[in-house]
């Protein structure tokens, strides 16, 4: 027997000019997903979002590594998922609950083949077969993580997602390609960490140039850049003051292997370098006539962290809090011209404020991923922010950047500093390699 689909008259009737195959199946298994989201004004999908939640301390990141330290030795797909099952297991919430995980991870690891599917197998310790797609966005992998659960659960194809995203800088791979044209057929070979901070192989840029471009743009100083990091340093203090009030509201411990039979637990960052005015002003640029030196950006760390994405109704039940409700309201992506890295998260945040509704001015906080100090102050300038107030408990700029997990760190701070605040909007933005960006809009009642 032959189907025959209308496809004019499904358009109509799900109010859209765009149905995806995807929908289709929801159809014939009896679901109504919501297609309102996407409209045909130039082929521009919507990112507004109003059916999406997160549990109030449905969430959690470990401390952040520098690498070649404590975690340097770890497949970071195992050490991940064991982290994510311990913390299930200390909130006491059984992790059958979730239906689909996504995995992000950006560097590759022992069986990355099936880093996605075993990862949530170890979170459920095999009790559910939960199905699993790996994600890498590099540094923006979190929050692509964590939207791909929410345009689902805004769809209604399932009810509870979940985001685990971990990686390992240290120790990082080296991968061996084959070159038979090549003289004497000498193989090609590729350092996974170094060679990529080193040369983007479209924009044919070091990841530090994309900033000295953009800073040689705006006309940013080597004392402003100091000043800013200077100040990013301080608000990281404040995360440890009251013997780590503010960290201890989201951060779990890793457990790591130090010998045949024995452990330990991993419960503070590693790497912090104390940072001085007199100190900073004391390092010479990186690059040849540019403004950051290593004190004026981010390094390389190892770490994980996971997300509960949810309905509302849900969220309620596995909250912490019933009372503190976390709405994601939007996401935007973006992508900046060629070597200019740092600017790519203005359009993003541009983007998921507009489908927000929203404007800077009615943001209770801003937290951003900027390897390069000159991400902020770009931000801060051309979408009149005071680069002062953003960032407040730090940012990875100061703690490191494990890639994979560090939105997620971010958004599980931009959270607990509004809950503080007794809610409100809250936005995370930032770049990732390959000029790319992407931001995330919160609202937490």
């Amino acid at each position: 027997m032959t189907l025959k689909i209308d496809y004019n008259n499904l358009c109509e009737k799900f109010n859209s000019s765009y149905i995806s195959p995807k929908g289709l199946s929801y159809v014939f298994q009896g679901f109504s997903p919501d297609y309102s989201r996407f409209t045909n004004q130039g082929g521009t999908i919507m990112s507004r979002l109003s059916k999406v939640f997160i549990p109030f301390k449905g969430y959690y990141s470990s401390p952040f590594c520098r690498w070649q330290g404590s975690l340097a030795n770890e497949n970071a797909i195992m050490l991940g998922a064991k982290t994510a099952n311990q913390w299930f297991k200390k909130r006491k919430i059984d992790p059958t609950v979730i239906d689909y995980l996504y995995y992000g991870i950006t560097i590759a690891q022992h069986h990355l083949f099936y880093s996605h599917t075993w990862a949530a197998a170890m979170v459920a310790e095999g009790a559910k077969d939960i199905p699993a797609l790996m994600v890498n966005q590099a540094c923006t992998t979190s929050t692509t993580c964590i939207y791909l659960a929410a345009t689902n659960i805004e769809l209604g194809a399932y009810q509870t997602g979940y985001a685990l995203m971990s990686d390992r800088c240290s120790n990082g791979p080296h991968t061996i390609w084959p070159n038979p044209l090549g003289p004497g057929g000498e193989v090609e070979s590729e350092n996974w960490m170094m060679d990529n901070f080193n040369r983007d192989p479209w924009a044919g840029f070091k990841m530090i140039q994309t900033a000295e471009n953009v800073a040689k743009n705006i006309g940013t100083t080597k004392e402003e850049c100091d000043a800013v990091t200077l100040k990013r340093y301080q608000q990281y203090m404040d995360s440890l003051a009251n013997d780590r009030a503010f960290q201890k509201k989201y951060m779990f411990p890793a457990e790591v292997r130090i010998g045949r039979n024995e452990t330990k637990l991993i419960e503070l960052d590693e790497g912090i370098i104390p940072t001085t005015a007199e100190g900073l002003a004391k390092l010479a640029p990186v690059e040849p006539g540019g403004v950051h030196s290593y004190g004026s950006q981010t390094h390389p760390a190892d770490g994980n962290a996971g997300f509960i994405v949810t309905t509302r109704e849900k969220a309620k039940e596995l909250s912490a809090d019933p009372k503190v409700e976390i709405q994601i309201l939007s996401y935007g992506f973006s992508r900046a011209k060629k070597g200019y890295m740092a600017e790519a998260p203005v359009p993003a945040s541009e983007m998921a404020l507009r489908d927000a509704g929203i404007t800077v001015k009615d943001l209770k906080a801003v937290k951003t991923h900027s390897p390069f100090v000159v991400n902020d102050i770009y931000m801060s300038k051309k979408m009149g922010m005071d680069v002062y107030w953003m960032n407040n408990y730090g940012n990875s700029m100061i703690y490191g950047h494990p890639q994979g997990p560090t939105g997620g760190r971010l958004i599980a701070e931009l959270i607990e500093e509004i809950a503080m605040f007794g809610g409100g909007y809250g936005l995370w933005a930032g770049c990732a390699a390959g000029d790319t960006g992407a931001a995330m809009v919160f609202k937490i009642g």
